[in-house]
């Protein structure tokens, strides 16, 4: 099973990503390093940012950033390098090293979810918002919708259809992508919500930021249809919501079990992720 996943990552070099020579690095004052316009990833002062300040407060920065020179008002705009910049910041540093590339917007774009769509700690809400950049990125580019997502799946190891989900993701509020990270709000019912109105979605962040009720799937559904046909209203709503749920099903795999397919430092949510995908991916193919 986990071959299978495994088979499906591109896992680029770091000189495929930045095209051509990768040795031209230039010391740039951290003063001159701004951030990506709408930069979908968090940069946090956590753990594994005090590992990287110590990493280069011992040996420097291994890896230079890319940036690319900001038409207006000067210095760069950094397309990857964002927590090794803070990094910089806390290691008491005045520079980073950078390679310097006339990328033009799409290109960056392309570049910048490239270089970080693999990390392990990414939230739905960024993911959601990395893959619709990207995948507008390439549409300027040229790009077919029906391959673009297949590619994008493809450099970053999901499914098309999972990617093409986390785009229409992004078409939810701030505030429910937020309950999504929270695990307030599942997924799946996530993408059924994402076409409703932004009338609609107020609505939705309200009864879930009052009541913290978790909508199911089905019942997402069932509002996403009632939408579309012009009937939701905030009454119909609240009733739909307050159904009475089936009791959920509830499987546990032993852990012996599931180390046969994956690595023991996984963790439960990813496990749980790739899990799904596999299941959708046979549910596609007629569930045999």
């Amino acid at each position: 099973m986990s071959r299978s996943i495994a088979g499906k990552i591109k896992l680029n070099s770091f000189a495929d990503i930045v095209g051509g020579d990768d040795t031209a690095v230039t010391e740039v004052p951290l003063s001159d390093l701004h951030e990506f316009k709408n930069h979908p990833f968090r940069v946090l002062d956590d753990e594994k940012m005090e590992e990287t300040v110590e990493s280069i407060r011992k040996n420097g920065v291994l890896m230079p950033g890319i940036v690319r020179p900001r038409m207006d008002g000067g210095g760069y705009e950094i397309i990857a390098g964002h927590r090794r910049k803070r990094a910089c910041e806390l290691a008491g540093l005045a520079t980073m090293p950078v390679l310097i590339k006339n990328y033009t917007d799409d290109e960056a774009t392309v570049t910048m979810v490239d270089t970080n769509i693999q990390r392990e700690d990414i939230l739905p809400s960024e993911k959601a918002h990395a893959y619709r950049m990207k995948f507008d990125a390439m549409k300027h580019q040229g790009s077919a919708g029906g391959r673009t997502v297949e590619s994008i799946g493809e450099a970053a190891g999901e499914s098309g259809k999972t990617v093409q989900r986390y785009i229409w993701l992004s078409n939810l509020s701030d505030t429910l992508l937020g309950f999504v990270d929270e695990k307030k709000l599942p997924i799946r019912s996530g993408v059924e919500i994402s076409y409703l109105t932004d009338k609609e979605q107020g609505w939705i962040e309200e009864i879930v930021g009052s009541t913290g009720v978790v909508i199911t799937p089905a019942q997402a559904e069932k509002i996403k249809g009632y939408s579309q046909s012009k009937e939701l209203t905030k009454a119909l709503l609240n009733e739909i919501l307050s159904e009475e749920k089936p009791k959920p099903r509830k499987i546990t795999f032993k852990g012996e079990k599931l180390s046969r397919y994956f690595p023991e430092d996984m963790p439960v949510e990813e496990i749980e992720e790739k899990i799904i995908r596999i299941l959708d991916e046979w549910k596609d193919k007629g569930g045999r």
